[in-house]
């Protein structure tokens, strides 16, 4: 039997089969200290899930527009305004079964066989997958550690070719941390503005950033740049709502109807009650949002300080979501009890099953150099794994 050759390309999502295996581990009693996960192990707030009640017993719970409820839209819109700067009308607005969906949505109605799509790296693992789908070439673009794996505009420009058709930014990064430092975001801009290509702007993380660094959307540049960008969001991360699955898109309304039109060909609407919780926790869970975003802060501070004293590791400052991405090159070549370390996918597997701890190797991401721990886990399994990891490393030789 032939196989379309789209499917046969894909690669199985790392992150979520390192969580699987550790999920599995745990179901046979093995004390398994999970930093896989990327998603925030606090509940989702009792207003949201108050608000998804409300919708079931009103009976909301028919088909909704493809692109979303207007009062989610409405929603979408007051936010875009005040935190980003941003103004769209309701037909520049699609609503999707969470980002990953929205980003997929755009990249098919954007990109065409032959077409680039460029996508700094470290990347999140979605990316290159999504674009395989569309048979369009993926480029990546270096970012360098040493300077915490920021964007620099000169590396995107060196990339550029007529062939461009998008690049995909992720500010706060999946899974280095890093964040783009505004003057390069406006290169960035004004470069896809000169040589006319898009830019998907992956913002999903946008709440979660810590110290001095600084949220900005490349959207909010001036009117060229906003006319060739999607911005991408939704609730998944700054409302604990990963398994709602609400995101949205906002961008031209041309190009808004075509993602709607092939959503409406798809999954048709988002779950209608996710909907109306989605409504309740943008228009009264900010609180919430801070309150996590403090403890992430704490994490962050503690998980960072613990590694940058490991041995055989060095790892930068991470400046938002909730990521640490450790360089272990200095690890391979070495063993553990007689197990020898040769990349990061050896690394993350001795971890899981001998020290009992799950992160995720750089290899997925890009960057076999590095593996990703998840600090959206408490402070206590933080201290315990990080325990762990200190034996660990002392047993290499």
């Amino acid at each position: 039997m032939i196989l379309s050759h789209r499917i046969s390309a894909l690669t199985e999502s790392v992150t979520l089969g390192i969580s699987s295996k550790a999920k599995q581990m745990k179901a046979d009693g093995i004390d398994i200290i999970d930093f896989s996960v990327g998603e925030p192990d606090f509940d989702t707030p009792d207003i949201v899930k108050q608000a998804a009640i409300d919708a079931i017993n009103k009976g909301f719970t028919k088909y909704t527009p493809t692109s979303g409820i207007p009062a989610l839209k409405k929603a979408i819109i007051e936010k875009l305004k005040v935190d980003n700067g941003l103004t769209y009308l309701p037909a520049e607005i699609i609503v999707s079964a969470g980002a990953k969906h929205a980003i997929f949505n755009a990249i098919q109605a954007l990109c065409n066989p032959k077409d680039e799509v460029l996508v700094p790296s470290p990347y999140w693992v979605s990316y290159p997958e999504q674009i395989k789908v569309s048979e369009s070439k993926c480029v990546f673009v270096p970012t360098h550690e040493a300077n915490g794996f920021r964007l620099k505009a000169k590396d995107v420009a060196a990339r550029v070719s007529p062939r461009t058709k998008v690049i995909i930014i992720n500010s706060p990064n999946n899974p280095s941390g890093a964040v783009i430092e505004p003057k390069e975001l406006k290169a960035i801009a004004d470069l896809a503005v000169k040589k006319n290509f898009f830019v998907i702007s992956d913002e999903i993380y946008e709440k979660l950033i810590y110290g001095k660094a600084k949220h900005v959307s490349i959207a909010s540049f001036n009117s060229k740049i906003k006319d060739l960008t999607v911005v991408i969001n939704g609730v998944s991360k700054s409302y604990a709502m990963t398994g709602w699955r609400i995101g949205f898109a906002a961008g031209p309304a041309y190009l808004i109807s075509l993602m709607a039109q092939m959503q409406g060909h798809v999954t048709s609407n988002p779950t209608s009650i996710a909907q109306y919780a989605a409504v309740a926790g943008y228009q009264k869970g900010e609180p919430f949002v801070q309150k996590m975003k403090r403890e992430f802060a704490k994490r962050s501070q503690y998980l960072y300080s613990a590694l940058d004293k490991m041995p055989h590791l060095k790892c930068h400052r991470p400046e938002g979501a909730f990521y640490a991405f450790p360089n272990v090159a200095k690890l391979f070549g070495k063993s553990y009890e007689g197990h020898k370390i040769t990349d990061s996918v050896k690394l993350c597997d001795l971890l899981l099953t001998r020290a009992h701890i799950a992160a995720v190797p750089g290899d997925a991401f890009g960057s076999n150099q590095n593996i990703r721990f998840s600090y959206a886990t408490s402070m206590r399994n933080l201290a315990e794994g990080m325990n762990r990891l200190s034996k660990f490393l002392k047993s290499v030789r």
